[in-house]
């Protein structure tokens, strides 16, 4: 009898983890956000464009989560109505109900936790709209609040860390949706957040994911590769990556990427592509498939496309170590996918932030 070969459990990864309950039963409920918005036990994470609200705290920043009282009110997402009698004969005639700058700030429902409701609110893009915040004597402000990209939160709890990620994908969404993508009409909010409708089509539309692999390339030397994009400061190097193309598989859009991007070839052995754990990247919309991939013998030399890679290079695990030190290689960021597979494979955390 064949004995199974033991399980390798998946990596712990920022931006991967939750502890509220995402309630989706409650979306439908044309109410929910003005029922929410007048309990004061609802707590809001507020959003100005990519950047929240957050406050110090005593183990670092954390979420500037507040009572609904004083914000202004969600709009009202009724019923969706049915689409007009000669809107598909006419969709250009089809307009806002209110110019796009005068609309009024966007309301999500996120879930709950504890029996404590959760909703975000995304603040139009502008000054007067955070100057209005200002304004507001909202019940339970926090003190020293500041704005931060999701990116440099390093010190959320899990449970704020689940909000931040939800709020700031779902809010990326909506700004490149406010149109239909068939037919040009404009857009309206239903379902608390969740969805956009087009009055023209009478079609919903749904939050979108793109998935992307990413992987630590290693050779039968156990050297790792990592590449230099052409974007990157000077001195990053990271894992290499790219987006799944339709009809693909993440075992193939693998091997496709790392041919495509650096000229070497992964094996095509069963074990030769290892799943490792997802992380969502909303930056804007990307959900992050780590893999270890495996190269037969002794690569040699990568040959960066160029293009997307301007520099590529196998480091032995001293090698990487004292390129770090010395300043000639900088890392991605520790709330990274591509930091955490580098250091699977490096065997503990290495210097830098």
């Amino acid at each position: 009898m064949t004995t199974p070969a033991p399980a390798v459990p998946a990596l712990d990864l920022p931006f991967a983890r939750a502890r509220h309950d995402r309630a989706a039963e409650h979306r439908d409920d044309p109410v929910l956000l003005s029922r929410l918005h007048a309990d004061p036990a609802t707590r809001v994470l507020v959003l100005h464009g990519d950047r929240l609200g957050v406050v110090p705290g005593d183990l670092g920043t954390r979420l500037a989560l507040l009572s609904p009282g004083g914000l202004p009110a969600p709009a009202d997402h009724s019923p969706t109505p049915p689409p007009r009698p000669d809107a598909a004969y006419d969709p250009a005639d089809v307009v806002r109900d209110t110019p796009p700058a005068e609309e009024p700030p966007l309301w999500l429902f996120l879930g709950e936790h504890d029996d404590v409701p959760y909703t975000a609110l995304v603040l139009p893009q502008t000054e007067s709209a955070l100057a209005e915040l200002d304004g507001v004597a909202t019940s339970g402000t926090p003190a020293g609040r500041r704005w931060e990209i999701l990116r440099n939160l390093d010190g959320l709890d899990d449970l704020e860390q689940g909000l931040a990620t939800q709020a700031v994908a779902l809010a990326n969404w909506h700004a490149v949706h406010a149109f239909c993508p068939r037919c040009g009409a404009p857009t309206h909010v239903r379902k608390a957040g969740w969805v956009r409708w087009c009055p023209v089509e009478d079609r919903e539309l749904y939050p979108r994911t793109d998935p992307a692999v990413i992987m630590a390339v290693v050779d039968d030397a156990d050297r790792i590769l990592l590449g230099h994009a052409a974007h990157w400061p000077a001195h990053r190097f990271s894992t290499l990556a790219g987006f799944v193309e339709p009809g693909e598989s993440l075992e193939q859009a693998v091997r496709r990427e790392v041919s495509e991007e650096v000229g070497v070839h992964v094996a095509d052995g069963l074990g030769d592509v290892v799943y490792r754990g997802s992380q969502t990247w909303p930056f804007p919309a990307s959900l992050m498939l780590g893999f270890r991939a495996h190269v037969a013998g002794s690569a040699g030399e990568a040959a960066p496309d160029g293009v997307e890679l301007t520099a590529a290079r196998w480091f032995t695990r001293a090698e990487l170590l004292e390129a770090v030190q010395d300043g000639e290689v900088a890392l991605p960021t520790r709330l990274s996918i591509a930091r955490a597979l580098i250091e699977e494979w490096y065997g503990a955390p290495l210097p830098g932030a």
